[in-house]
Formats: C-alpha cells, sequence, structure tokens
C-alpha cells in the first residue's frame, strides 16, 4: 500500500478483498434487518451475526475490538451508537434500530450501518431514517477525486440541517483498509476553519482512498451522553436517532459502493 497524507491508497488486490469483507458484512445486515420484529431480544442479533460469521468462515471486526464485548452494535431509539445487545432489550412495535458490524476477511475489514424498523414507525421516525439515508447518499456522490475531504462533510450537513436535524459531532466516519479504523476521520459537518474561500476544504480525494461514511442524526440535539458500560451512547435529550453507513473506494470516476451484497459470492 502506498500513502498519501498519511492516508493508505489501496491497490486493487487490495480493494478487491475489501469488496468481498464489505458483501459479508452486508449479506449479515440484511438477514438482521429481515428479522426485526416485536418481541425479538437484541441479544438475538449478536448471535445470529457470530453463526453467520462462522458459516463464512471470518471473525467479526467489532468482538474484542479496544474491549468491544460484542460483534455488532445494536442501537435501539435513542441509542445512537455502540448499543450493547441484550437478553433484556426486546424489541416493540415503533422502535427502530440501528445495527453497525464489520468482518474481516483475508486481513481486510468490513464496515457497514443501517436503521430498520420494527413493525409500523411513526412518521417522525421514518423522516430520521429517511434523511439519514439520503445525507449518506449524498456524501457518497461528493466522494470523488477533484474534491476535498470536507465536500462530504457538507454534503451530509446540509441535508440535515435543511431537514431541521441534528448531526452527532461526537463521532465521525473515517478510512479503513487493513485496520478497522485508518486515517482521515470523515465528519458529517465541516469543522470549524474547514472552509477555505467558501470551498469544502480538507485533504484531496485520491484514487484508492477507502472510507466508511457514516452520518448519524438525532430530532431533538447533538448531544450525546456515554453510559456507564463506557459504550452505549444515547442522545443527552433522549430524542430518537438514526445511523446509515458504507465503505466506499474512491475510483478515478467516482465513488464505488463496497458494501453491497452482491459482492459477495458464497
Amino acid at each position: 500500500m502506498k500513502k498519501f497524507r498519511g492516508i493508505f491508497i489501496k491497490n486493487e488486490h487490495e480493494i478487491e478483498l475489501m469488496r468481498v469483507a464489505n458483501g459479508m458484512t452486508a449479506t449479515i445486515l440484511d438477514e438482521l434487518v429481515a428479522n426485526v420484529r416485536p418481541g425479538v431480544p437484541t441479544i438475538f442479533f449478536d448471535e445470529l451475526a457470530r453463526k453467520m460469521c462462522r458459516d463464512m468462515g471470518v471473525v467479526p471486526n467489532f468482538l474484542n475490538y479496544c474491549g468491544y464485548p460484542f460483534a455488532l452494535c445494536c442501537s435501539v431509539n435513542e441509542t445512537i451508537i455502540h448499543g450493547f445487545p441484550s437478553k433484556d432489550i426486546i424489541l416493540k412495535e415503533g422502535d427502530i434500530v440501528s445495527f453497525d458490524m464489520g468482518v474481516n476477511y483475508k486481513g481486510f475489514n468490513g464496515d457497514s450501518a443501517r436503521t430498520a424498523f420494527c413493525g409500523e414507525v411513526s412518521e417522525e421516525a421514518r423522516h430520521l431514517s429517511d434523511v439519514t439515508k439520503r445525507c449518506l447518499e449524498l456524501g457518497i456522490a461528493e466522494a470523488r477525486p477533484g474534491n476535498n475531504l470536507y465536500a462530504i462533510s457538507a454534503a451530509v450537513q446540509r441535508h440535515a440541517e435543511m431537514e431541521g436535524l441534528h448531526v452527532i459531532r461526537d463521532f465521525v466516519g473515517h478510512g479503513i483498509g487493513a485496520s478497522l479504523h485508518e486515517k482521515p476521520e470523515v465528519p458529517n459537518f465541516v469543522p470549524r476553519g474547514g472552509m477555505e474561500n467558501g470551498v469544502p476544504g480538507g485533504v484531496p480525494l485520491k484514487p484508492g482512498m477507502v472510507l466508511a461514511i457514516e452520518p448519524m442524526l438525532a430530532i431533538g440535539t447533538h448531544e450525546v451522553e456515554i453510559m456507564a458500560d463506557g459504550w452505549t451512547t444515547k442522545i443527552k435529550d433522549r430524542s430518537l436517532s438514526a445511523h446509515w453507513e458504507h465503505t466506499v473506494a474512491i475510483r478515478p470516476d467516482g465513488a464505488e459502493i463496497l458494501s453491497v451484497a452482491s459482492n459477495y459470492r458464497p
């Protein structure tokens, strides 16, 4: 791998390995979402993810990462990120639940997240998830050579705020490759001083960069609170939150989304 400003530039072989890792991740997420229904304890999703990883011959890369004790994050309603799966948290009608996970395949990582509906949800909850997903799509559209990193951030922030929602600022997207978290950080807002003559600044985007872009939005506030377990993070005012994420490779003509199930061919 080459480096540009401390960022790993992946070659075609490495991107192909990441294509498979992210395809596996997306396949598992598809199955998790398909099993969202009232009455299911969230520990079920951790057990299902582990079984699917075993069947695929890979390991969940969140498990034991910096001491995290589960294979995935399962975050319900006001929990924005790093929610522990639990036998005591049982989904009910109207909940929204975000799954965030990845796998390691031949030394390279996948990472993706999505928000699912449990039965019929409120229009407010549906709007929140739909806008977060649209922010992701708009951010990905800016992930192309000729743009700077904060063009992604500006696209996410602009749409979220236009829709009256709040961008979480304490957690950001990231580079990804042989390590789960690599440079650069990919904020969902333009940091102070991040505009240069009215144009988003930051690192120039180059072919071969691989980024995990992951908007996290809430209805009431951007402020968060980390619970006593040191991981579970909730919106401070306990309003609803949503999380969508794709891993994308910067190609000469734009971004290629790696975290799609069609990239895994068992």
